[in-house]
This record gives structure tokens, sequence and C-alpha cells, in this order.
């Protein structure tokens, strides 16, 4: 069972759906607090929508759950909704391919990763990150970067204090 997450960045509408076909995704799910771009019209929710349908791949928002807006992370991870969607994702993965989409184009510049992907990844689901290029990159590869930006830490500490902390360190600096 694998998550996968996407970025639309300023990419073509084109560029972009066949990003999704390479990854193999069949739905995916958009996690923008705001399913609107005024600076890129073909990500906006009816639109894309439309796109993807051409395409053969479904198209829902989960923004309401899912969004990053308002609150801190950890509030917003802790709200009944949001865990409830988190779970129904994990069910859904295992029958279909889904990608989580927001704006960013990399991935620890987005809550996708730092609010969603996290707690994914923290109840063991795989996720894979697809990236601007054609790329792929998992999920550990990218908390091992945020590791390694984030210098310190108690010799003591394990992998899951550092995490903490370095996405609670990454959320400040987003929010900046």
């Amino acid at each position: 069972m694998t998550i996968k997450t996407i970025g639309h960045s300023t990419h073509p509408i084109e560029r972009f759906v066949d990003l999704l076909k390479n990854g193999g995704v069949e739905l995916l799910v958009d996690v923008r607090s705001m399913p609107y771009s005024r600076r890129h019209p073909q990500f906006s929710k009816e639109r894309l929508a439309k796109s993807l349908a051409a395409a053969g791949i479904a198209y829902e928002w989960q923004g309401a759950a899912l969004g990053g807006k308002g609150d801190g992370y950890n509030d917003v991870a802790a709200r009944p909704a949001f865990k409830d969607a988190l779970a129904e994702l994990i069910d859904r993965s295992a029958k279909t391919t889904l990608c989580l989409m927001c704006a960013e184009k990399e991935p620890l510049d987005c809550h996708r990763t730092v609010l969603v992907s996290r707690r994914l990844a923290e109840r063991g689901v795989a996720i894979e990150h697809l990236l601007a290029d054609g790329g792929t990159r998992p999920h550990r590869e990218i908390e091992d970067a945020l590791l390694a930006k984030k210098a310190g830490g108690d010799l003591f500490d394990d992998r899951a204090q550092l995490l903490a902390r370095a996405y609670d360190g990454r959320e400040r600096a987003m929010k900046a």
C-alpha cells in the first residue's frame, strides 16, 4: 500500500496529467484548503476535475479535512475529521492508486508532506513523492533530508523524536 503526492506547481495541465499517468495515479485527492488558483487557473477545482476526467483519472477534494490553513498542524492533526480522512485514505489506497495534491513543487515546502504525509508515515503507510522532473522520491528520503537540515538533538533521542522536532521547525519556517 503506497500513497503518492504531487505539487501542481506551474505545470501546464498536459504535463501535470502526464506526471500523474506515469505515476499510475487513478485518483487525485486535492488537499488544498482553497481549491482554486488565480495564477494557474488550470488547477482550479472544476477545470482540474474536467481535465483529469478526460484522462481517466478521478478527482476528489478533501481540503476541508486535510487542508493546512488555520491552526498549527499538530492541532489540525488532532481533529477527528483529519483522523477520519487519513483512515479513509489508507483504506482506499489498498484498492486504488491515489495521489495527494497541493500547490507547492517541493515536498518539504508543502503541508501535504509536513502535515499529511507525516501522519500517514507514522501509521506505516509508504509514501512516494512525484517530482516535477518526472522522478520519484520515497518519503524516508524526504525525512532524511529534513533531519540533515536540522542539526542538534540529544544523543538519546530516537528518530521519531528528532523528526517531530524537525517537522515542527519546518512548519514554523513555512508559516514565517
